[in-house]
């Protein structure tokens, strides 16, 4: 089973790169990120004829989730992150997929920090450490895959001294990362590469691309049922050098999951 995840920044503008990818790749579950799109104005039919079916979570000009899978249609289980009713931002979809749970999230940027942008990604991340917990207590394999926007490590990031105080970076996103992993998550790109610099984002500007300036901040979470069956884990780091393409690389893994 191959899953993958893959920040777009903007369906609309980014569909044919898309199309392009799934062709190439054929990820049986895919999440994206930042469909940027109203819910009635995601690419439905374009999906279907690419060979998926597809639940969003949409929103107009911002944020925006999905899960896309492959000749079956992916079972709802939730939408939104639970613990704030007044919450009405697009980052939270989830569905079970083959017996799998899997989430889709688009975790808050939260820069400028410290301030209520930063506020909102911490209180964002305790809710989804919250649900994450319950998700393992259900004994169901589950997978966690998205835009986290956190660097991990110093390892995950180009100057990491330029990024000290930044939201993505600073010390409280990280403690909440790792608080995340300690109730038993497997980061599948970390396991498979766990020394070498590996980017999911290039910034537009200066080049970055060109000079492999990135970050990792795109992750595919495990929970322990599953991470013995992790095979591969890799970034299609050749999507991001194409026209037009999102500044975001796709991320997927493989697992061996005995005959699935």
């Amino acid at each position: 089973m191959r899953i993958a995840t893959f920040n777009v920044n903007g369906i609309g503008a980014r569909l044919p790169a898309l199309l392009q990818w799934l062709t190439e790749t054929q990820p049986d579950v895919v999440c994206l990120q930042e469909l940027k799109a109203p819910q009635e104005k995601f690419p439905e039919q374009a999906i279907i004829d690419a060979g998926y079916y597809a639940i969003w979570h949409g929103q107009k000009s911002w944020n925006g989730v999905a899960i896309l899978a492959r000749g079956k249609m992916p079972m709802e289980t939730g939408r939104g992150l639970p613990g704030d009713e007044d919450d009405i931002q697009s980052r939270y979809i989830e569905a079970v997929v083959d017996g799998v749970i899997i989430g889709g999230l688009y975790l808050p940027n939260g820069n400028p920090a410290p301030g209520p942008k930063f506020d909102y990604k911490l209180k964002w991340f305790e809710r989804l450490i919250l649900h994450a917990d319950q998700l393992l207590k259900s004994g169901a394999p589950a997978v966690l895959a998205g835009d986290f926007n956190v660097m991990p490590t110093e390892l995950d990031v180009y100057k990491p001294e330029r990024w000290v105080d930044d939201a993505l970076f600073r010390p409280e996103t990280r403690e909440a990362y790792h608080r995340l992993l300690a109730q038993g998550w497997c980061d599948s790109l970390r396991a498979k590469h766990p020394d070498e610099v590996i980017y999911t984002f290039w910034d537009y500007f200066r080049n970055a691309y060109g000079r492999n300036a990135g970050l990792r901040i795109d992750h595919i979470l495990l929970s322990p049922s599953l991470a013995p069956a992790l095979k591969a884990a890799e970034v299609d780091r050749e999507v991001r050098g194409r026209d037009k393409p999102s500044d975001h690389a796709p991320v997927w893994v493989e697992l061996d999951l005995g005959g699935g």
